[in-house]
């Protein structure tokens, strides 16, 4: 039986661009999806069908037991959605943008207050409750964005790079946030840049690329997948770090990765704690002074550069943004307050 969200071979074009080509997804009831790719690949346009925003070319999509294509209106009354950008009334308070999302839903005024009220304080907004939300900063705003996504506690949620913008101590307010949510039954599909977030919270991980869901599993599997340990070594100048990468490339099992500005190496390899106690070794015979050393298991980050090979903002971002009557986002800052 398909789970509270479902997809099967959603097609998506957009001129010359595809921006979905054939992507499957079945999330379970209660728990988070983790939908992760390079920008470009796909994530918030299929986001955009699932919420009924876009109709897809060909497909199928299913959410709350709901046909998305045949019946769009039940399915918007079944969901909450935070996109990648605060959508809320500048002119508003921040205490009005929750009660007016709450009377849009058919809640009664009371009712609608008193979920504004338990919104703004579970996100840190009372003190700027009666404000003009044009006075809030780009954190402020993403949060009360958030709160309206929340106003009548849908079964099912979607939240596109929701802490973009927020401030390490905001993001993990937010991240309370959804753990509460999940715990209480919620269904949740995160798309995020962040992979500690996807880390974090997600029961299951999906990586997209080109428009393809490329792997799926929980980050467990996606880091046996990778395979192998990693040897991290910080050189003491940067003059050492040519011989500290011909040393490493006689242990290692794969490419010498190299991050100049903070002189590490990282290099995939087996043997553990006896491997890494020769690499030491072989480091000090050749004069190569270090500053830490140390081995890690593979990370999500290593997982999505060996899925993708790339993780930076690609052309076909900007393409993709375009064809959908979006600015687009190359060189977008954000309000991190």
């Amino acid at each position: 039986m398909p789970g509270a969200i479902y997809a099967e071979g959603l097609v998506k074009t957009f001129g010359n661009v595809t921006a979905l080509d054939g992507v499957d997804l079945d999330v379970p009831e209660g728990t988070v999806l983790g939908l992760l790719g390079p920008n470009g690949a796909g994530k918030t346009t299929t986001v955009r069908v699932l919420t009924t925003l876009l109709q897809p070319d060909r497909g199928k999509a299913v959410v709350a037991g709901i046909d998305v294509l045949k019946h769009p209106n039940e399915v918007r009354r079944s969901i909450g959605l935070s996109g990648q950008f605060a959508a809320v009334d500048e002119y508003l308070t921040g205490r009005e943008n929750l009660h007016m999302v709450g009377r849009l839903y058919q809640m009664n005024a009371k009712a609608a207050k008193v979920r504004a009220g338990e919104l703004l304080d579970r996100f840190h907004l009372a003190d700027a409750a009666d404000r003009p939300a044009k006075t809030y900063s780009g954190g402020m705003r993403r949060r009360l964005d958030l709160a309206a996504a929340l106003v009548v506690s849908p079964p099912v949620m979607f939240m596109d790079e929701p802490t973009t913008g927020l401030d390490p101590r905001n993001r993990q307010q937010l991240w309370e946030v959804i753990q509460e949510l999940v715990a209480g039954g919620t269904t949740l599909l995160l798309t995020t840049q962040y992979l500690e977030e996807a880390d974090r919270l997600a029961h299951d991980i999906a990586v997209v690329d080109h428009g393809k869901v490329i792997a799926r599993g929980s980050s467990d599997q996606l880091k046996a997948r990778t395979g192998g340990e990693r040897v991290e070594v910080v050189v003491h100048q940067a003059d050492q770090i040519t011989p500290a990468r011909d040393v490493l490339a006689g242990f290692g099992k794969g490419e010498v990765k190299i991050e100049t500005h903070t002189r590490q190496l990282t290099v995939p390899v087996t043997g553990g704690a006896k491997l890494l106690a020769e690499v030491i070794r072989e480091l000090d015979a050749q004069g190569v002074e270090i500053d830490d050393i140390g081995l890690r298991r593979p990370t999500l980050d290593d997982v999505f550069i060996s899925l993708t090979g790339h993780a930076a903002e690609t052309a076909k971002d900007e393409d993709t943004e375009a064809a959908e009557g979006r600015t687009p986002s190359k060189g977008r800052k954000e309000d991190t307050k």
